[in-house]
């Protein structure tokens, strides 16, 4: 039912956008740049150590070939939306705007958050949605045609833009969870491939092979264009449902295979396969829950008078906003009260679930928004990473967390400061990429957009967070430097000390966190 009113209400936001649906060859490339071609998978909360031959053997061989970054990071929060962005546009989430999956937007909803990859929030206001642009606009402006697919809404945010005013971006499709930008291109693949399945199964995989061959069959019917993405709703479907390395799951990875399979055949088929460059990546890792957090009850019942998921009515100075993201919990204080605020650290530096808390104010024993690159014009006053450990699940898989309330112990989720969830999968090969190698260099989903306009010879029309991957890059240059460092806060109470930290890594001004948790000890 959710995905019907998903699909209902995004099919209102795109018919205003009823451009041509044809989608000719792609333009000639800028003088001067040779032709090429970029595919982009995304594989939804695929962990890199399920990358076997077992498991996996079109990707296993194709990193064979290529360049298997081992030490590759989401930003935080490591959740899909905020990492769509960052792969979107090579920005920290404090500069694209979008921090969450779920937000507080009062100016949009006053009682509830929303979720960002949704139309009704992309398209509210007729606002600019994001702080920068997506490298599918970046790639307009200078000619290029692009086409995009997800099983899941955020792939509207790599290509959103309903007024299209070049050649490029009008001929450029996305197909986000059966709807199109422009609305009528779907009529098209439907047309092929029947309606965009309504039922997410577990795995998703009839969901996932329709996407696939609307990308292949229809968005590159005339010509494979200089960008495409994918973005498959497996793994992080499948293990949402059970956990990390279940049946379930692994079946969920394999499905996942046969699309790459699927796509590389397609380019085979097409004789561009040589002139490509195809890079498969996960919007961030996972974790298994070990306990479920009542917080909201848990506020209740240390007297805070009103601590909720949504307002019953309009909401007085203090009142806190809690949005649960799985990992991480969100509380917007209204007015932003500063004893509120205080009172409500106070309570989660003591708690037995907190990991790393940022807070607005920078308050003692916390890092600021700014340290944890989350300080849109939209963020909450306090962003908890819960308390994640190296315990296995009953797989035998590492990595088990604390989640809000929503999610049931014993099931996957994500979206903390876990390393377990901040190192997620990317493996890149093609005619610009190095051939069988290991990178261990700090690298991160937002590098992906420096590197994919570097290859297709774009400019970045201003400079963004992430870098260049020019390690793994065919006469890319010299290794860079890595600095690792450590950020520290500390409080000390009556006879115990609160302390958190951030383990981190920077490779020239790009920044990687590799995990931070918390908790108090004796002083």
């Amino acid at each position: 039912m959710k995905r019907l009113v998903a699909l209902a209400s995004a099919a209102l936001f795109f018919a205003g956008s009823r451009l041509s649906a044809q989608a000719p060859a792609a333009p000639a490339a800028p003088e001067g740049t040779p032709t090429r071609h970029v595919v982009v998978l995304v594989w939804d909360g695929m962990r890199p150590d399920f990358i076997t031959e077992e498991n996996t053997p079109t990707l296993f061989h194709l990193a064979a070939g290529g360049v298997l970054f081992r030490n590759h990071h989401p930003v935080y929060l490591s959740s899909t939306e905020v990492n769509g962005t960052a792969i979107a546009t090579g920005a920290y989430p404090g500069r694209s705007g979008v921090v969450a999956n779920i937000e507080f937007r009062p100016e949009i909803n006053p009682a509830k958050a929303i979720p960002t990859e949704k139309p009704e929030t992309i398209y509210a206001n007729g606002k600019s949605w994001l702080g920068v642009k997506t490298v599918t606009e970046i790639l307009h402006e200078a000619g290029y045609r692009t086409a995009v697919a997800g099983t899941k809404g955020v792939a509207l945010l790599q290509d959103y833009q309903q007024a299209r005013a070049s050649d490029a971006a009008k001929n450029s499709v996305v197909c986000s969870i059966g709807i199109t930008v422009p609305a009528g291109a779907i009529d098209e693949i439907a047309a092929k491939q029947g309606s965009f399945p309504l039922e997410v199964t577990f795995p998703n995989d009839k969901e996932d092979l329709w996407t696939t061959r609307a990308l292949t069959e229809n968005l590159w019917k005339d010509g494979v264009p200089a960008y495409s993405l994918l973005w498959l709703s497996d793994p992080d479907f499948s293990q949402h449902q059970t956990a990390p390395g279940s049946a379930m799951a692994l079946h969920a990875i394999k499905d996942d295979d046969a699309r790459l399979y699927e796509v590389l055949a397609a380019l085979d088929a097409k004789g561009v396969r040589n002139e490509t460059d195809i890079l498969i990546v996960s919007d961030h890792g996972f974790s298994t829950v070990e306990h479920s957090i009542d917080i909201e009850g848990l506020l209740a019942g240390e007297g805070f008078s009103i601590a909720v998921n949504e307002f019953k009515q309009p909401p007085k100075p203090g009142d806190i906003l809690m949005v649960g993201s799985g990992g991480t919990v969100l509380f917007y204080i209204t007015g932003h009260d500063e004893a509120v605020t205080k009172r409500l650290v106070d309570y989660l530096q003591l708690s037995d679930f907190a990991g790393v808390i940022f807070s607005r104010a920078g308050l003692e024993g916390t890092f600021s928004l700014e340290q944890g690159h989350l300080n849109s014009p939209a963020a909450p006053d306090v962003v908890v990473s819960l308390r994640w450990n190296n315990k296995k699940n009953k797989y035998s898989i590492p990595g088990m967390v604390d989640a809000d309330g929503s999610r049931q112990a014993g099931k996957g989720t994500h979206a903390s400061l876990s390393r377990f969830e901040m190192n997620n999968t990317l493996v890149a090969a093609g005619p610009d990429f190095r051939q069988g190698l290991e990178d261990t260099l700090p690298t991160g989903n937002t590098d992906l957009a420096p590197t994919i306009l570097k290859i297709l010879g774009v400019a970045q029309p201003e400079p963004m967070d992430g870098r260049v991957l020019a390690e793994a890059l065919v006469n890319g240059g010299n290794k860079p430097q890595v600095k690792n460092f450590t950020l520290m806060a500390k409080r000390d109470f009556d006879k115990i000390r609160w302390r958190q930290y951030i383990d981190a890594s920077q490779v020239g001004t790009t920044v990687y966190f590799n995990e931070g948790n918390g908790g108090v000890v004796a002083k």
